[in-house]
């Protein structure tokens, strides 16, 4: 058997980078034993039935690393200083010590950038000329990549690909999902809009609404507070901690409604409309990519009528075909055959 790190944003309650976990653990090939650096490793373990690692304990990263023949980048944006510095300074040293230690490494499904410092710039141009293969899971990070001249092949996010666990259906009629989380550019006035249109809906056509917090810590008190601003009749809120269940749950709604990025990859992969509230690069290039309704956060309209009609058209439309990036994702698993 040959050991391989799984290194990635792991281990701290977000759905998307707890999917992109799943998808990879899915996706490797037999003969690889994988250690997942991991937030919190005894949930992890418990989860998916892995070894892990603390990520947090620098000797026991380092024996890891030493004992490993191989090591991935396991997805999402990771390299990216716009939210914190310290985070690509994490991944890209991770990445410089499993290279010197002569591990094959593999950056897998990942979004590159933003990166505003220069230093960061020619690290990641470095590590990645080094590793056994690229892929990316957005057109702006193929760009980013193409101008480099890095080699590098683009699929849909491998989470299109992540198996799903049947959860009961809504007693009612199926809902529309809605996954929000905290962000800058989610301001009061924004927050508020948000709310009076979803209400006004709900007394307007009688939509049931299912509020899904992505990642509990972060999302959980605003999805509290828009329930409490919504019809109690109408409107469940329902917290789970397996990406699968996630998708799963996904399953059962009418679309979704939703400003994370794999909330709304999770949808679309189960055959749901979807319309899109982008705060991130991220979000937009996958509304670029696959034609998803949506309109840019910072970009809402303020008529909360105007809102509604967005939606009530979106979810009103055919769904659309999905399959092109179902089968785009499997990009990422020929890779790591490579291993």
């Amino acid at each position: 058997m040959s050991q391989v790190v799984l290194c990635g944003y792991y281990g701290y309650g977000n759905a998307g980078d707890e999917a992109l976990l799943a998808t990879l653990l899915e996706q490797l090939p037999p003969h690889v034993s994988p250690v997942v650096l991991s937030g919190n490793p005894t949930a992890t373990a418990a989860r998916y039935g892995v070894a892990t690692c603390d990520r947090r304990q620098g000797q026991k990263v380092l024996r890891t690393l030493q004992q490993s023949q191989a090591f991935i980048w396991g997805g999402g944006s990771l390299i990216q200083d716009v939210t914190s510095w310290r985070s690509p300074l994490y991944y890209l040293g991770l990445m410089t010590l499993a290279q010197r230690f002569g591990c094959r490494t593999i950056a897998w499904a990942q979004g590159i950038g933003p990166l505003r410092s220069p230093l960061y710039r020619w690290w990641t141009r470095v590590l990645l000329r080094r590793c056994l293969a690229v892929t990316v899971r957005d057109s702006g990070s193929a760009a980013l990549l193409q101008q480099w001249g890095i080699p590098h092949q683009q699929g849909a996010d491998p989470v299109w690909l992540m198996s799903a666990r049947s959860v009961l259906p809504p007693k009612d009629k199926a809902p529309i999902a809605v996954c929000l989380r905290p962000h800058r550019h989610l301001t009061g006035d924004r927050w508020q809009l948000l709310k009076t249109a979803l209400h006004q809906w709900q007394e307007q056509s009688g939509v049931h609404l299912l509020l899904l917090p992505f990642q509990p810590q972060q999302d959980l008190p605003l999805a509290e507070d828009l329930y409490g601003a919504l019809r109690p009749e109408q409107t469940q809120l329902v917290s789970c901690e397996d990406p699968r269940e996630m998708k799963g749950l996904l399953a059962t709604t009418a679309g979704a409604i939703a400003m994370r990025l794999h909330a709304l990859i999770m949808a679309a992969s189960v055959g749901c409309r979807c319309f899109a509230l982008s705060y991130d690069p991220k979000v937009s290039y996958l509304m670029a990519d696959t034609g998803m309704a949506g309109v840019e956060l910072a970009a809402l309209p303020p008529d909360p009528t105007a809102l509604i009609h967005q939606w009530q058209h979106t979810f009103a439309a055919p769904v659309p075909n999905y399959q092109p990036y179902l089968q785009s994702a499997a990009v990422h698993k020929a890779v790591l055959n490579l291993l």
